[in-house]
């Protein structure tokens, strides 16, 4: 068994320890990429994302092939240059390089600003996801809510999977607030 399956089973274990022997145990799933998927305000949001990302990707090619200009005709002025001038080409195209290498880290980097804007429009989503997972298991009398997409799940019936009635409240929600 992976670690990962004997975590959560000894989880469920003591859920069912912690419950009065008297209180049902009601288990329930969700697929939380199928609410990423099917939710419209992830949606929505995917799409703010994909458009900043394009911007920022036009500007590394742009940036990209300014470089391939510069190193093209370095490489075919060499032998016409002076030494000085030639250096004087390489020292700008170094300073161009590291301004693309700088921009590629500001913005794709692991704390760029892609992995800021993206955190910053999925985490009020997240949030909201996980108040209405907690809202409907409460309302429903469910001990215990899993996630099926981290694939800890051997098998389920589909009865317990409120993936659905999820989706459904969250855009009920998101429609009152409209």
């Amino acid at each position: 068994m992976t670690r990962l399956t004997v975590i959560v089973l000894a989880l469920c274990m003591l859920t069912a320890a912690a419950v009065p022997a008297s209180a049902e145990i009601k288990i329930g799933y969700i697929d939380t990429v199928k609410i990423f998927a099917n939710y419209k305000e992830t949606i929505e949001a995917e799409e703010v994302y994909k458009k900043e990302v394009e911007v920022w990707k036009k500007q590394a090619e742009e940036m990209e092939t300014e470089l391939a200009r510069m190193r093209e005709e370095i490489q075919s002025q060499s032998l016409m240059l002076s030494a000085e001038k030639l250096e004087e080409k390489r020292l700008v195209f170094d300073q161009r390089m590291k301004d693309y290498q700088k921009y590629m880290q500001d913005i794709f980097g692991e704390t760029g600003e892609a992995a800021r804007r993206n955190k910053e429009l999925t985490e009020p989503i997240v949030e909201k996801i996980n108040g209405i997972i907690e809202i409907v298991a409460e309302e429903e009398g469910f001990t215990l809510v899993l996630d099926s997409s981290q694939g800890v799940i051997v098998y389920a019936d589909k009865e317990i999977d409120i993936t659905d009635m999820i989706i459904a409240r969250l855009d009920t929600q998101m429609e009152t607030t409209q």
